[in-house]
This record gives structure tokens, sequence and C-alpha cells, in this order.
């Protein structure tokens, strides 16, 4: 059995930078590339097979037509999308609905929990993560009235940092950061505040309403008590109900178990094998259920998850 390697897709983004064709040596010739969405069966971005018996088959397909390679899981939609989000400039302040709230007002869309492991930051970044408003009621007196300095809640951000970001929860990244998310398979987003930003001469839609019905108040920070140490060169970063996703370093050799999932996985630095299959950099793929004894050599950083 093979791993499932995917051609990423590439997303132009007002706030979108170039560290992504520049650190990743991924074959883009446009400016301000915001994501790479590395593993994904959405409709806005389905990513291709490259290579193997499934070359040139879109991952929503395989998923269909192939649900054994997933564990004959019970999910209607492949359920994760996997990001390489790269912030030039700030992206717009936002928040997610829960599968409920998408269920009925997104025409049955998924909701959106997701989380951020940082790759990199700028001296001095920081990044948004919740707000100040004691209740609901004050949530959308801050929003309405415009009092963003003193609503939107920021943290300083480096290399390393990881952030789980349920629904309900205001959020952004600032400029000058790189991170992986993993998430849902949801491209629903509500924007609350852009910066009067402007797009081909326009303001891209806000979503306020929406934003005001779902943001969670007040905000609890979500404490890190999930992040643990495995084993040598393993770290488990989160595990809630959508996925558990953890941060693996290889130094030489490590092994990881199949337990009896199928595992999306990507490289985020260095480069090395999977049983002898050879990996760099900025590559994403898919373990298969039942691919058995993981062996992976070289000297490389990997994100990896599973449902």
């Amino acid at each position: 059995m093979e791993i499932i390697r995917l051609k990423p897709v590439f997303k132009q983004m007002i706030w979108g930078g170039n560290k992504l064709r520049d650190e990743f040596s991924y074959d883009v010739d446009a400016e301000n590339i915001g994501e790479c969405w590395g593993i994904s069966a959405h409709p806005n971005g389905d990513c291709t097979v490259s290579g193997g018996v499934y070359d040139g088959m879109q991952l929503s397909q395989l998923y269909a037509e192939h649900r054994e390679l997933f564990g004959n899981i019970d999910s209607y939609v492949f359920p994760l999308l996997t990001k390489i989000i790269d912030a030039d400039t700030d992206l717009s302040i936002q928040v997610h609905p829960n599968d409920e709230y998408a269920g009925k007002y997104e025409n049955g869309s998924l909701g959106k929990t997701e989380c951020w492991y940082v790759l990199d930051a700028e001296p001095g970044t920081t990044i948004v993560i919740g707000h100040n408003a004691k209740n609901h009621q004050e949530v959308a007196d801050m929003i309405h009235d415009k009092r963003w300095k003193e609503f939107i809640r920021e943290i300083p951000v480096k290399k390393g940092d990881f952030f789980q970001i349920n629904p309900g929860t205001l959020h952004a990244i600032k400029g000058g950061t790189l991170i992986l998310e993993t998430q849902q398979n949801s491209d629903i987003t509500y924007r609350v505040y852009d910066y009067d930003r402007l797009t081909d001469g326009k303001p891209r839609p806000l979503h306020v309403e929406k934003s005001i019905d779902v943001i969670t108040a007040p905000y609890h920070e979500m404490c890190e008590e999930e992040r643990a140490q495995i084993s040598k060169g393993l770290q488990r970063l989160v595990s809630c109900n959508y996925y558990t996703v953890w941060k693996m370093d290889v130094d030489g050799y490590s092994e990881f178990a199949q337990d009896g999932k199928f595992f999306l996985a990507s490289v985020t630095d260095g480069s090395g094998s999977i049983n002898g299959e050879k990996l760099n950099k900025g590559e994403h793929f898919i373990i298969p259920y039942g691919y058995g004894a993981i062996k992976f050599e070289g000297e490389m950083e990997l994100i990896i998850s599973c449902p």
C-alpha cells in the first residue's frame, strides 16, 4: 500500500505574501498567495492525487469511491482540511459558526472548528484570539459602535505556538505570521471587521449580525492541558471531537503507530522519507487506513492529524 500524495490548491488573498512560493518552493507564478490548501476535498478547493494508482483523481472522488482507504468512516464528506496560511498583512477579524448554526443558515454546511500551529512569526507580531466584552449584549454594542481597540483581544505570538479555535471564538492572523491550519471541511467564515480595506474598489462583505449571533461571550481562554509529549520527538497538540493533531520531529528515525486510523500529514520543514518513499518540505499526503507500520527517516518536521 502506498501513501496518497496530493497536489495543493492555491488561493490569492488581499493579505497574502510570497512565502509559500519562496520558502516552500511551490510552483506558483502569482503574487499574494495567501493559502495553500494542502489536503482538501472541499468544492472551493479540491486537491488532486499526484502519482500512484489514483493519479489525477480528485480527493472528493477518491473519498466517495474508495471509502475503504479511509476506514469506511460514515462522514458524508471528507471530514478535515489542511492549509498553510501566509499572512503578509492582517486578516479580517472573524468568527466561525458551529455545526448546528451552519447547517441551519449555510445550506447544510459543516461548522468550523480549527487549530493553528505557528510555523513562523516575525519579531513583535501579535495575533487576535478572543475579545474583552463581558456579555453578549456588550459584544453587540462594541461591534455596532466600532470600539475595535476596546473590543479585540491581541496577544504576542511566536514560532511554535499553538491555538485551538473553537466556533464562536473571535480571531485573526496578523501580518508576519505563517501557520499550518487543521480544520473541519468547511469554508464558512463571518467577517466582523476588515479594516475598511477595498478589493477592486469595494469593501469586502461583512457578516456583522451573523457574527454577533455566534460569538461566545464572555471569552474563555483555552488551556493547554491537551498538549502533551507522547514520546521523543512526538507531541500531541490537541484532541477534540473533530480531530487529533500531533507535531512530529524526525531526527534520524521515528515510528508512528497506525492504530486503526487514516492520517493527514504535511512536511513543514526539512526532508526525509516514509517507508523508503522520499518526502520534501511542503509535501502533503494521506496515510491510508491499513497502511501498516509507519517509519520516518531523515531530518524533518511534520504536522499529522486524523479525524
